[in-house]
Order: C-alpha cells, then sequence, then structure tokens
C-alpha cells in the first residue's frame, strides 16, 4: 500500500525485509519471547544483508543518511517481533556519533556498528529522568585532568549485548541544559556495569537493561563532541527517535491489518464468513484509514529531515498519531481474533504488548501533546497551520 510514492530502491528494500522477518526472525518469534533474547544467528543474517548500516554514512560502511529509508525500513522490520529491530534498525548511538563526533570518534566507531561486530547503547534515562533529558542527575566530574563519571541509566536498549557506551552526564550543574550536559562515548571499561535484560511487558530480546558507572575514568578524547554539547546532540537524538516510533508504530497497523484480514476472511460464524459482518467491516476501516494516515505523516517528517528542515514538530505529530493509532490497531486485531488473539500460541498477543510501549518509548503521549501544542502556540495560528508552516 502506498509504495508507488516511494523510490524504486525503497520498494525493493521494503520487499527483502518483509521477506527477512518472514523467513528468518518470525519462525523464531516464541523462541525470543521465552528466552528475552535476540538469536545470534539473526543477527549474523541480519549482518550479511548489511542491516545493521542505517544512518550511518556510506563512507564508514553505512546503507546512509537517509531518514526516509530508515523509517521504511523499520516499519518492515515491526511487521516481526519488536525485541530484534532494536538492533537491526537506525539507533540513536550510531547517529549521536555521526552528527555529535570528531572525525575519529566517526572513523573508529562506526565502520564496526554499520558491519554488526559492535553493538552501542544510548545511555540517557534515568530513575528520575525520562521525558526530561535536562533533569539527568548522572554527573561527571573533572579530578587531576580526567572525568569521573558516577550515575545509573535504565531501560537501555541493546545494553545487554553493548560493548560501547554513550553516556550522558552533568559536567556544570549549573547550566545544565544550557551548555551543562556532556555525552560520552567510551569502549567498556571498569566501573561499568550491566544488570540483567529487563523483562518488559513486550519488546522481548531488545537487550533492555540498566547501567551504572561507578567512577568510571574518561578522557577529553572520550568526550564526544564538544564539552557542554550533549543536549544540543539530545535534541537532535530524540526527534529521530521519536520518528523511528512512529515507524514502528506503523508496522504494527501493518501486521494489524493483515492478519485480521486474513482471520476475518477464513473464519466462519453463523454460516458465513467473520469478515461479512459489519463490526468486523468496520474495524478493518479503521486500521486501514489509521495506516494510510500514519503512514503518510511518517513518510512527510522524514522526507523534510532529509530536505534540511527541522521537522521536531512533523515527528511529534507522527509519534503521536502512530502510536496511539497502532495500539487501537492491534486492540481491534485481539478483538476479530477473539481467544484466539489473546492466546500466547498465536502471535496477536505479542502486536498488542510490543507497541504498548511505544506510546512511552522516546517522550510519552502526553510529552508529544504538550510539546505540539507550545510549539503551535508560540507560531500562532497563521504560522503554524498553514501548509508547510510546522516545519
Amino acid at each position: 500500500m502506498m509504495f508507488g510514492s516511494l523510490p524504486e530502491e525503497l520498494v525493493q528494500l521494503t520487499d527483502m525485509l518483509r521477506r527477512f522477518v518472514d523467513e528468518v526472525v518470525a519462525p523464531r518469534a516464541a523462541e525470543i519471547e521465552r528466552s528475552n533474547e535476540t538469536p545470534a544467528d539473526v543477527l549474523a543474517k541480519a549482518g550479511e544483508l548489511g542491516l545493521f548500516g542505517f544512518s550511518i554514512p556510506e563512507a564508514y560502511g553505512g546503507l546512509g543518511e537517509s531518514e526516509l529509508m530508515s523509517a521504511v525500513a523499520l516499519e518492515a522490520l515491526s511487521r516481526g517481533p519488536a525485541g530484534p529491530t532494536f538492533f537491526i534498525a537506525p539507533n540513536a548511538p550510531a547517529a549521536a556519533i555521526r552528527l555529535g563526533g570528531t572525525e575519529a570518534q566517526r572513523q573508529q566507531f562506526l565502520p564496526d556498528l554499520a558491519a554488526g561486530k559492535s553493538f552501542a547503547a544510548f545511555c540517557l534515562s534515568e530513575a528520575g529522568a525520562g521525558s526530561d533529558a535536562a533533569g539527568i542527575s548522572t554527573r561527571a566530574e573533572r579530578q587531576d585532568g580526567r572525568w569521573i563519571i558516577n550515575g545509573s541509566k535504565l531501560w537501555i536498549s541493546r545494553a545487554a549485548k553493548s560493548d560501547l557506551f554513550l553516556v550522558s552526564a552533568v559536567t556544570d550543574p549549573q547550566k545544565r541544559g544550557k551548555g551543562g550536559i556532556t555525552i560520552f562515548v567510551m569502549k567498556k571499561r571498569a566501573g561499568i556495569a550491566v544488570g540483567p535484560a529487563d523483562w518488559q511487558m513486550g519488546a522481548h530480546g531488545s537487550g533492555s537493561a540498566e547501567v551504572s558507572f561507578t567512577n568510571v575514568e574518561a578522557t577529553d578524547a572520550d568526550v564526544l563532541g564538544e564539552i557542554g554539547g550533549g543536549f544540543e546532540v539530545l535534541k537532535f537524538i530524540l526527534g529521530r527517535a521519536r520518528l523511528w516510533a512512529a515507524a514502528r508504530a506503523v508496522g504494527v497497523i501493518m501486521r494489524s491489518l493483515e492478519v485480521s484480514l486474513a482471520h476475518s476472511a477464513e473464519r466462519k460464524q453463523f454460516g458465513k464468513a467473520l469478515g461479512e459482518f459489519q463490526a468486523v467491516k468496520l474495524k478493518i476501516a479503521d486500521m486501514t484509514s489509521d495506516l494510510y494516515t500514519a503512514r503518510l505523516l511518517l513518510y512527510q517528517a522524514a522526507r523534510l529531515y532529509d530536505e534540511g528542515h527541522d521537522a521536531a514538530q512533523e515527528a511529534s505529530i507522527a509519534k503521536l498519531f502512530a502510536t496511539e493509532a497502532a495500539c487501537r490497531a492491534a486492540d481491534m486485531a485481539v478483538q476479530i481474533h477473539g481467544a484466539m488473539g489473546v492466546s500466547q500460541a498465536y502471535h496477536v498477543e505479542r502486536l498488542y504488548r510490543d507497541c504498548r510501549a511505544y506510546k512511552i518509548l522516546d517522550g510519552t503521549s502526553d510529552i508529544q501533546r504538550l510539546m505540539i501544542a507550545s510549539r503551535v502556540q508560540k507560531a500562532g495560528l497563521g504560522a503554524g497551520l498553514a501548509p508547510g508552516g510546522l516545519a
């Protein structure tokens, strides 16, 4: 649906990724659910196909910096189990190094990330700082020409498999979000401890875990870009992360519609196919409408980013609508499937669990609403709502 407006290479990429999900990932879904781990051979196959190179420039072995390509890829991958998409997809560490890192850091880290030889964890969220990125308490203090980092980070995707860590820390408590936050990029070293993989409602196999930093020593060479430049990188990354959350949600809507169409055509009740009942038709219509709308919002925001615009508003709108719509679609899919929809023997209930976190990750739905409203109020009715006025 709606692939006609995409470049042919992205249509081909979508077809390849759908086959990868159907033939490689989906058959391992039950194993991923039980073990809470993405199998090594699935990651190896992804590496063979070059699927770790999203958001990494070709000069460093990646697939390029196209946000539209990343969105299309994540949408296709998210038809399957959510956990593996946190490895086989664009990710914050690579984008942060690409944007904020020095050339030496790009040369050192990006090729291995693109090849899947290394995994990286972006350590931002804390017990007291989720949507409030400026409210982090992890500190990096200057001592004898070195930095000493102390703090703890929660819900860090890929952490359980990562050997590279990007940690956001306060280097100037007075400035904080105005030049007082610095990001450090470092290989695992003394003082960095990773807890066991989190057992979450959904997205099993994402490698999410707690990461603690106890008197971790760092040098100026470990600073990503510039001292105090971390908050600008965070704003860049969170905008993209919201776009990626929207793409994951679009994949859930697509899959919910696919399985609902198939089941309602095959399942018979009272002598006719389930899909012939008006109540089911209404759900199919709502899912289809949400899919088209969410996908259009996603592609528009991605294209604006690729054209060099600040599309933070469009990314927030896409994330808000798509993640809310994904939960509606998954809920309707469960309803259409009846008892099969709530049985763990089938995959419909996994869609329901996987998508729920998307309304929380990278800024909750309520945070998106607050940001969207504030931007429109600041811009004024005409500037904020006219065609092209949101970017």
